[in-house]
C-alpha cells in the first residue's frame, strides 16, 4: 500500500488515527474480519468503537481504497488488493483465505451466458477446498 495519509487525501477523504489505523491493519492482515481489524486497531490507537471501524471500513470500501468479500456462510472479510479483478481460494475446514489471479486476466474474467442487459464489469469467484495443513 502507498502512504496511507495521501491515499486517503487523494480521495478526498478527511485523514484521522482512525482511518489511518484501519487501513493499516486491513493491509497488515489481508482477508481479515471486522472484528479482527478492530482488534489490531485499538492495539495500535487505543479505544475504538466496533460502529467506528465498520463505519471506517464500509467508508474505505465505497471508495474503492479497500474490497470487502463476503463468502458464504461467513462474515465479511477485507483487503487492499483492489482493482485486478483477482479471485479467492478458501478451506472448508479453518477457513484460511488466499487470493487467485483471474484465471483470463481481463475484467470481468467470466461472460455471463445472458447479461440481461446488465454492463458487467466485475465477476466475483470463490474458489472452495481443503488447504495444505487442514490436509495432513
Amino acid at each position: 500500500m502507498s502512504d496511507p495519509v495521501d491515499l486517503l487525501r487523494q480521495h478526498g477523504i478527511p485523514v484521522t488515527a482512525q482511518r489511518l489505523a484501519v487501513l493499516r491493519a486491513v493491509s497488515g492482515r489481508p482477508h481479515a474480519t471486522a472484528d479482527a481489524i478492530a482488534k489490531d486497531v485499538r492495539s495500535e490507537i487505543g479505544v475504538i468503537s466496533r460502529q467506528a471501524v465498520y463505519d471506517a471500513l464500509g467508508m474505505l470500501a465505497d471508495k474503492g481504497l479497500i474490497r470487502r468479500i463476503q463468502p458464504a456462510g461467513s462474515p465479511a472479510r477485507y483487503e487492499d488488493r483492489v482493482g485486478d479483478n483477482h479471485h479467492h481460494l478458501i478451506c472448508r475446514r479453518c477457513g484460511e483465505t488466499v487470493d487467485v489471479d483471474c484465471a483470463v486476466g481481463e475484467r470481468p474474467c467470466l461472460q455471463a451466458a445472458d447479461d440481461s442487459g446488465f454492463i458487467i464489469d466485475e465477476a466475483e469467484v470463490i474458489f472452495w477446498g481443503t488447504c495444505p495443513d487442514c490436509q495432513s
